[in-house]
């Protein structure tokens, strides 16, 4: 899944990621930098997310405009 932070507390590392495709919030799970190329997030940033089995986002990684094949920005890279 794809989406972008709607809100990121540095200090407590809570946050809230808006989903692309459905529009819905997912709160980011305990832990979810962990692994991931961020130290921190920012307000618009996009991402891409898993959820976990509590239905929370986590397994952060970078989003792109090409990823959602954004038309203008080229087609979705092959997997």
């Amino acid at each position: 899944m794809q989406g972008v932070i709607k809100s990121y507390d540095p200090g407590t590392g809570d946050g809230i990621i808006m989903c692309d495709t459905d529009l819905a919030d997912y709160d980011l799970a305990p832990g979810s930098l962990a692994g991931s190329p961020f130290r921190m997030l920012r307000q618009g940033q996009r991402v891409i997310f898993v959820l976990d089995d509590s239905g929370r986002a986590t397994s952060l990684s970078l989003g792109s405009e090409v990823d959602m094949g954004t038309p203008g920005f080229g087609p979705p890279p092959e997997v």
